[in-house]
């Protein structure tokens, strides 16, 4: 007898939390390793996740799902897409951190959930409530507002907004579970990512490991900041439609936003301010009305 499939509040909603609470603190670990070059990071990142995902995935049993996901010609494909999607996302995303451009960074996730509503709603064949909707528009706005003051670095938003959307999407689609979807992608970046850490090795600089023991540390656990929240995404994602994960994606961004407030010390004007409380607004509202219907049923 198979075990009922999770409701969003007991199974996937959590999961999604988690990983965007980490995700929404990732700006103060990355302010921390900022001395490393994105593409090195980003290399080191692949490097030391891989590992972690398959001492996972041996301690859990799974090691043959991976020949059973490689065998298959169509995860393969799907697998390769989404590796190269979360590599440009990753390098995107940690460049914008390292050169202060937090705003940037938040506003490209804050464009994510609407675009994976629309694709939910198009692609997938969703149907929002009368409230969603309603938070759509409300977040829709916001947005728009959020875009319009930062037009100078709109490419990072939109680079950031597109390339995880689409992670998203063909992750929710690929036939296999999450830490071993992650790990086939780790290991398809596996010699890429070594190639960019040997070259840098070769650089003025030298390798971003030889820079003492705590910066050793720092990068190489890179790959714990990368495994647990991107297994708690896909997981989530498997649970929940894509449109409530679309807009559960506010929340971090919203973290990032703020830590750019508090901790970076990017200053707030007006129409900002504006942005972010029809942001939350429409985040209480969507959640609002996928906790409510659960009872209601």
């Amino acid at each position: 007898m198979t075990s009922p499939t999770p409701s969003p509040r007991t199974g996937g909603l959590p999961l999604a939390l988690g990983a965007h609470l980490v995700w929404g603190l990732l700006p103060l670990y990355l302010w921390l390793v900022s001395h490393v070059p994105a593409f090195e990071f980003v290399g080191w990142r692949v490097i030391s996740s891989l590992p972690l995902c398959l001492l996972i995935l041996a301690w859990r049993g799974q090691l043959g799902e991976l020949g059973a996901a490689l065998a298959n010609r169509r995860t393969r494909l799907m697998l390769l897409a989404s590796s190269v999607l979360i590599a440009i996302n990753w390098v995107v995303y940690v460049a914008a951190i390292q050169t202060e451009q937090v705003y940037a960074a938040s506003v490209g996730y804050y464009v994510t959930p609407l675009l994976s509503v629309l694709a939910g709603t198009l692609f997938l064949g969703e149907r929002l409530t009368r409230r969603q909707w309603l938070a759509v528009a409300i977040s829709t706005l916001g947005v728009v507002i959020l875009a319009w003051e930062a037009l100078a670095t709109l490419w990072i938003s939109l680079a950031l907004a597109l390339s995880w959307t689409a992670y998203g999407f063909v992750r929710k689609l690929a036939p296999v579970s999450a830490l071993t979807g992650l790990s086939i992608e780790v290991m398809v970046l596996f010699l890429p990512a070594l190639a960019v850490a040997g070259y840098f090795a070769q650089g003025p600089t030298g390798s971003a490991l030889l820079g003492g023991w705590q910066d050793a540390a720092l990068v190489l656990f890179s790959g714990v900041v990368t495994a647990v929240p991107l297994v708690l995404f896909a997981m989530a994602a498997q649970r929940l439609t894509y449109s409530t994960m679309g807009m559960i994606q506010f929340i971090s961004p919203s973290m990032v936003f703020v830590l750019g407030l508090v901790f970076f010390h990017k200053p707030l004007d007006g129409a900002q301010l504006v942005s972010f409380a029809l942001i939350w607004t429409a985040i209480a509202l969507f959640v609002w009305d996928l906790l409510a219907r659960p009872r209601t049923a």
